[in-house]
């Protein structure tokens, strides 16, 4: 044989892979699950019983029974010496227990289905004893207006979550009402649920696109801003995909569905900005713990309170000491705790997703505040991953156009870009009647017979793999090499361009602290070296197959200080086994891809890196709001705590440093939405 002018490098194990040039992405239609599975926390915070369901929130309707109590309990303070003076105090008792009860009547049956649970130490036990002990010590005006102050507290926490809720939903908007379904020339209304694949639907000018697929008749400019965040339209022609949830701006298109609307991208979207909340970050499950040891500690002590100074301080009044200890009670309610940490990081979720970036839990948000290095695929990622053909090489009495109708043929069934691209390059007509015995090595490219001929195509390995003589191995650029017979025949080069704001993502990521960036290629070490100077990476590792990936980023975690986190960056699929290893996986190319959706802990909606940066201060500024709310509630209670304990505070202090502490915590909280 022939020299071969580079020795072969040890190559790691490849995982199912479709083919394999010098460039390692790739970009098949079928989806696959592996296994990414965080834990899920569903663990409600203990007790409180807020109306934060799915429903809608309606101020007016909430409001009105608030009004009523706000009139019986500003005449029952106002004229309460005379109603006081009534026989056996009944006018009081008529006018203020109905405004306690219309006030508190959530309270008191959360607190007593609770206690049948067995969870009795939550805010709303503490705030039935301490409202029902004031009632037994006759101060009903103040029973009455601290369930009046929670009662508008809660009125103002529900209606905050409700515009952090609206934030999310209006992702859900994009839901397709109907689908027009074309059969034998009639078009139809009907529910975009009963569309089988292959069925033709028509969509008009100004209509959501109901499903996912194939456009086969039309042009049209598509709005894909409630999608994607993206303000410019994008034009679509016969032969583009086109998604669901989008909408059809000018012309009339005819598309042949190719997803069941519950398997299209959108409808996993709905699923995930619905359940987003469901996985707790840390943070929320240590205050959840906090919250049962502290509540019974505060009971106790309240009790103490209440019972120990009169027994032994001279001439003290049980009933001053019983007021102090209810004081303490109220003081002690965590409800700024219980209703703002979740609310923060609602809002981070949801401002993330008003900016095209899906985030489908809090606890993912807690990690991406750790992350210090940031791991990047390069096709797809960095690069667009479309290629164009930019050089043809033919040796050894090969001409161009013979050598590119050879790779044409050969390429024809494959999906990787690059062979698309070599597709495009080759004007003539494709027989593929000629191709046989068609068989693609993962990792390294195809070997098949070209009509009597046998006929090699793909990455420098695949040469030295299959023996082929060949003084021609370091090639700059994403390159074919072809042989015909084991005679080497040439080789072809296809360009890939760096994405429009790929320099700039990388700049904001070194900016915002990230340590370092990396980039994971399959690409050869000339072509890896050369984007990653472009770029200004930290470093890079080149020629890896798919499961070399998960080795690689292996290493750069073992690296990193106990606290750091890293994160991967790939297109959903292929780099699935590396997205399952990462602290945070985020998937770019989402809306084309179901693996990404079913696999990252991240979607990027739109493809743009820089959302990457992004996505991080988003995790930063919640983490850093959140625990602003946690230091001031438990800063302010801590004083008042103190101050009740001496008879300085009555009910009314004790009432501002609940529900005020809580309203607070939560105008904070949704500084994140914006």
């Amino acid at each position: 044989m022939g020299k071969n002018c580079c020795g072969d490098e040890p190559i790691k194990s490849a995982k199912s892979h479709h083919h394999a040039h010098d460039e390692g992405a790739q970009h098949p239609q079928s989806s696959q699950n592996h296994g990414h599975n965080h834990s899920h926390d569903h663990d409600g915070h203990d007790g409180h019983d807020h109306s934060h369901g799915s429903e809608e929130f309606d101020l007016q309707k909430e409001a009105i029974p608030v009004l009523v109590v706000i009139v019986l309990f500003l005449i029952g303070s106002i004229y309460n010496e005379q109603l006081h003076n009534t026989p056996y105090a009944v006018a009081e008792y008529l006018i203020l227990i109905p405004a306690y009860l219309l006030s508190g009547w959530n309270v008191l049956m959360t607190a007593g289905r609770n206690i049948l649970k067995g969870r009795i130490f939550d805010e709303n036990f503490l705030m039935t004893i301490a409202t029902l002990g004031a009632i037994a010590i006759h101060q009903l005006p103040e029973a009455v207006g601290v369930m009046l102050f929670f009662k508008v507290g809660e009125l103002f926490q529900d209606y905050a979550v409700g515009n952090s809720r609206r934030s999310i939903k209006a992702v859900l908007e994009v839901r397709p009402d109907y689908a027009n379904l074309k059969v034998d020339g009639v078009i139809t209304k009907t529910s975009p649920d009963l569309v089988q694949i292959s069925d033709i639907i028509t969509v008009t000018a100004g209509e959501k696109i109901p499903l996912d697929g194939l456009v086969i008749a039309g042009t049209s400019q598509i709005d894909t801003s409630a999608l994607t965040g993206e303000s410019i339209p994008r034009s679509v022609r016969v032969g583009d995909i086109a998604l669901a949830g989008t909408i059809n701006k000018t012309g009339i298109l005819e598309i042949q569905v190719t997803q069941l609307f519950g398997e299209s991208s959108i409808a996993k979207i709905l699923d995930l900005v619905e359940n987003a909340s469901s996985k707790k970050a840390e943070t929320e499950k240590l205050i959840t713990k906090f919250a049962k040891i502290y509540t019974p500690i505060v009971v106790f002590i309240s009790l103490a309170i209440a019972i120990v100074p009169p027994l032994l301080i001279p001439k003290a009044n049980l009933a001053e000491w019983v007021y102090r200890a209810l004081v303490i009670l109220v003081i002690s309610c965590p409800c700024g705790l219980v209703i703002s940490i979740p609310l923060g990081y609602f809002g981070g979720i949801g401002g993330a997703a008003k900016r095209g970036i899906l985030i489908k839990g809090s606890t993912f948000l807690d990690v991406l505040n750790d992350v210090k290095t940031v791991v990047c695929d390069k096709t797809g990622t960095l690069t667009k991953g479309t290629f164009k053909v930019t050089q043809i090489v033919p040796e050894q009495g090969f001409s161009q156009d013979e050598l590119l109708s050879i790779a044409g043929h050969i390429e024809a069934q494959s999906t990787h870009p690059i062979a698309q691209s070599i597709k495009e390059a080759y004007k003539g007509e494709l027989d593929l009647t000629k191709v046989s015995h068609y068989e693609e090595i993962a990792g390294h490219g195809i070997r098949a017979m070209l009509g009597d001929r046998l006929t090699i195509a793909g990455n420098d390995r695949l040469l030295h793999r299959e023996s082929i003589a060949h003084d021609t191995c370091k090639v700059s650029g994403s390159v074919v090499h072809l042989a015909v017979d084991t005679k080497y025949a040439g080789y072809i080069i296809a360009a890939d361009e760096i994405k429009d704001d790929a320099i700039e993502a990388i700049q904001n990521l070194h900016k915002i602290g990230i340590k370092q960036v990396i980039m994971l290629s399959g690409d050869n070490n000339g072509v890896a070296a050369d984007i990653a100077g472009r770029l200004g990476l930290d470093s890079y590792i080149a020629e890896l197959l798919p499961e070399g990936k998960v080795d690689a980023f292996e290493k750069i975690i073992s690296k990193l200080g106990k606290s750091e986190k890293a994160i991967y960056v790939g297109d959903g699929i292929n780099d699935a086994p590396v997205i399952a290893r990462a602290d945070v996986g985020i998937a770019m190319g989402g809306l084309g891809s179901d693996a990404a959706i079913e696999t990252a802990d991240v979607v990027i909606m739109n493809d743009s890196p820089t959302k990457i940066a992004e996505a991080i201060q988003i995790a930063r500024k919640t983490h850093s709001i959140v625990w602003q709310n946690i230091i001031f509630a438990l800063s302010v209670k801590a004083i008042f705590l103190v101050l009740g304990a001496f008879g300085l505070a009555t009910m009314w202090e004790a009432v501002f440093a609940d529900v005020g502490v809580a309203l607070a915590a939560i105008a904070n909280a949704t500084r994140v939405l914006k």
